[in-house]
């Protein structure tokens, strides 16, 4: 039964909205989208059955993160780059933003990289109990319009699913340049028993990340004259 004043919780069908692919593709991004994708591509088991991030990698991993729609994939690359002994898995249902990832994965040798080519949705309802150390979800699609907030990622169910795979302690990290996502999150998180928000000042809401290495899509917001907001939640 559905709680009164809440939405039904998204199945995997329903909660993709939007294109899966855009311009055409180049020959070596066909290349990579039929070599190496294959090869980090994250599987998911059987219905009812467990996913168990350490067994993604070939080699054991300090801690695993997840980055839930990581368009050009700039900012996994970069901390896949930058923290070698992490684990990252990416979320990405748009193609041309899958390729961009594997040209860094490829160029760059990261094989710290996994890929979710499908919505996110199953990809958190297959992951065990506090199996991530850090979650990510920036820059996420508005949908401005009333009528199409219900399409917004963030939502109580969504919210208590990234609460639910964070370990104690673990981080949940949020980035948008539209106010109005921002304050909708900030709501939705408050109803959530498992975050609570890690901000002491208006600087910490306010200045990026300490490791944040910026992304195309936040230059043209700031040169658009939006300002970015940086939230950030601990899984208590």
């Amino acid at each position: 039964m559905t709680t009164p004043g809440r939405s039904a919780p998204e199945t995997p069908e329903r909660a993709f909205f939007g294109r899966r692919k855009g311009k055409r593709l180049r020959e070596g991004q066909e290349q990579r989208l039929a070599e190496l994708l294959p090869r980090l591509r994250v599987v998911l088991p059987e219905p009812g059955g467990r996913l168990d991030p350490a067994a993604l990698f070939a080699e054991p991993k300090s801690a695993h993160w997840l980055e839930i729609g990581f368009g050009g994939g700039e900012h996994l690359a970069h901390q896949a780059r930058t923290h070698p002994e992490i684990g990252f898995i990416g979320a990405e249902p748009f193609v041309n933003g899958v390729v961009k990832l594997l040209r860094a994965v490829d160029e760059g040798g990261l094989a710290n990289i996994r890929v979710r080519d499908e919505d996110v949705t199953a990809l958190l309802a297959a992951l065990p109990d506090a199996s991530l150390s850090r979650v990510y979800l920036l820059y996420p699609d508005p949908w401005p319009k009333r009528r199409q907030r219900k399409r917004r990622f963030v939502s109580d169910e969504s919210l208590a699913e990234i609460a639910r795979v964070l370990k104690p302690g673990g981080l949940f990290r949020f980035a948008s340049d539209i106010d109005d996502y921002a304050g909708w999150t900030l709501v939705r998180a408050a109803r959530c028993p498992g975050l609570a928000w890690t901000a002491r000042s208006a600087a910490d809401w306010r200045e990026p990340y300490p490791d944040w290495p910026g992304t195309r899509y936040e230059a043209k917001a700031i040169a658009a004259g939006r300002r970015p907001t940086y939230l950030e939640f601990v899984r208590t």
